[in-house]
């Protein structure tokens, strides 16, 4: 018989003691296990273009353009339609990314390495608010931008990392940006300033036009979530670590295509649990509605699979702002997790409930037994491609994900 209680003990142990350290900006064709250059990697479970949501498809279509593929929308959808591109999870080549999570061969990115395990995780390079890709704009501006990020920015940062072969330790200043009022998900303000302190003497030296370099510091300042993509790369290292453990019955992957939401169990392999996404509720920019919103998509949720986001929220009140609520609520949020998780993170800690540990390692056990499903915080994408973001909330699982999980668990393990 399998001991439950001691293979979750392994896991969540396992993502605790992970090290996540950012070593490298790289490009994804060079780095990401499997990319080539007919594929697209995008958040969630597996998705294809007639299930897709309208960001999920905006994202596609701007990463044509943005690769050279396609002129326009019509030509991007043509070369889907035709079955020359690939779509596959982030998730399944070791990556993460937020929204559409839309990321293709070209493009630069975050490489992170778990020292303590050794196992490694990419996410893109973020983008900022507004009209951007992950939110599945696409004009002409949008891919600008991104040609810029991809161009200057992304190899000064490679450059600088290259010169810095010790890296930044990304757990440790997520530790810290807990204590300064972030959760590590929808607010990420002191944890981007750390970022952008940290590598703003990496970059100055490998820069010489210091115009430019004035810019990219710029950028990486005034953009409260340039932090996001290498913590969720971060924590995608942390839950990989405690993935695969045979009788485990944490939940290491939790992730939104517009469309389905997907998790996965450390003591189940690979298999995806899918079920419908919700709808996010939450505030919305002015002259938008609920009627206007996507479903709940992005890789970014798997924050709350390592321990931080919404259940990092009472060490963030003033999210509330952004989300909807009361500091209560967030508080409230933090301490409902406690109930459905094996363990107190040992590094990453709230001073508001005297430095406990973060709620850690979601037990599928836990949530169909108490009814209870893990909080997500999101932003809210328009439901048409092309838009953008139109507000931030909350929303929360489908239970069916769970019980489907834990009936393939019972299948695997206890019959």
């Amino acid at each position: 018989m399998v001991d439950i209680e001691q293979a979750n003990k392994t896991a969540v142990e396992r993502m605790m003691s992970a090290r996540p350290i950012l070593k490298s900006v790289a490009t994804a064709r060079d780095v990401i296990p499997g990319m080539h250059e007919n594929l697209l990697l995008h958040a969630g479970p597996p998705i294809t273009w007639e299930r897709a949501s309208g960001p999920m498809r905006g994202g596609i279509i701007g990463a044509l353009i943005f690769e050279g593929r396609a002129a326009n929308a019509a030509e991007a959808e043509a070369l889907v339609l035709s079955g020359e591109i690939e779509l596959s999870p982030c998730h399944e080549h070791d990556a993460v990314g937020p929204m559409a999570g839309v990321t293709s061969p070209s493009m630069k990115v975050y490489v992170i390495e778990n020292v303590t395990h050794g196992n490694r995780a990419y996410s893109n390079l973020n983008e900022g608010y507004g009209k951007v890709l992950r939110y599945g704009a696409y004009s002409e501006e949008v891919i600008a931008k991104l040609q810029w990020m991809n161009d200057v920015m992304g190899k000064a940062i490679a450059d600088a990392l290259d010169a810095n072969p010790e890296g930044i330790d990304i757990g440790t200043l997520l530790a810290e940006s807990l204590h300064m009022g972030d959760e590590g998900h929808n607010r990420n303000k002191a944890g981007s300033l750390i970022f952008t302190t940290r590598l703003a003497p990496l970059v100055v030296p490998v820069v010489e036009d210091s115009r430019v370099t004035a810019e990219i510091l710029r950028f990486l300042a005034e953009n409260a979530l340039s932090v996001l993509n290498p913590v969720m790369a971060a924590c995608k290292a942390m839950a990989d670590a405690g993935h695969g453990v045979e009788g485990s019955t944490i939940m290491t992957v939790m992730a939104r295509n517009g469309t389905d939401l997907g998790i996965r169990v450390s003591g189940l392999g690979d298999q995806w649990f899918t079920g419908p996404v919700g709808q996010p509720a939450g505030l919305y920019f002015p002259g938008f509605t609920a009627e206007d919103a996507s479903g709940d998509i992005g890789d970014s949720t798997i924050t709350e699979t390592a321990g931080i986001g919404a259940f990092a929220m009472a060490s963030a009140p003033a999210i509330v702002t952004f989300i909807s609520g009361t500091p209560e609520d967030a508080l409230n949020a933090t301490l409902e997790m406690y109930e459905i998780t094996e363990t107190e993170h040992t590094r990453f800690t709230i001073p508001a409930l005297g430095f406990r540990g973060t709620p850690t390692g979601v037990d599928i056990r836990k949530v169909v037994e108490l009814g209870i499903t893990p909080r997500i915080n999101t932003g809210i994408a328009h439901k048409d491609a092309g838009v953008g973001q139109v507000g931030a909330g909350l929303t929360r699982p489908p239970m069916s994900v769970f019980e489907d999980a834990l009936v393939a668990y019972a299948g695997r393990y206890l019959m």
